[in-house]
């Protein structure tokens, strides 16, 4: 399945309002694969210096992701596929 990362742009943002965010996240995709669109929020990083989030998503389209954080009601900058390369699957 694709991989989609998030960028978001969260000026002001406390850590529980992340907490909030990543929860939201969470469980919106879990509904949205029980109705039949397979999506699945794995992971946020927070760049707290620039006030960025970077999200991780398994989903089939980049519009299911998008359709994920409106329903949660997240602010995005933009949705980009990306590739997973671990340090386990290099020389």
């Amino acid at each position: 399945m694709p991989q989609y990362m998030v960028e978001r742009h969260l000026p002001g943002i406390t850590p529980d309002q992340l907490s909030a965010a990543a929860s939201r996240a969470k469980n919106v995709t879990a509904e949205m694969t029980r109705q039949g669109k397979p999506v699945r929020y794995l992971r946020s990083t927070f760049v707290p210096a620039e006030e960025r989030s970077f999200c991780l998503f398994d989903a089939s389209s980049e519009q299911e992701v998008k359709e994920a954080n409106e329903r949660a009601e997240i602010p995005l900058v933009r949705i980009t596929e990306v590739k997973h390369i671990s340090a386990d699957e290099v020389d």
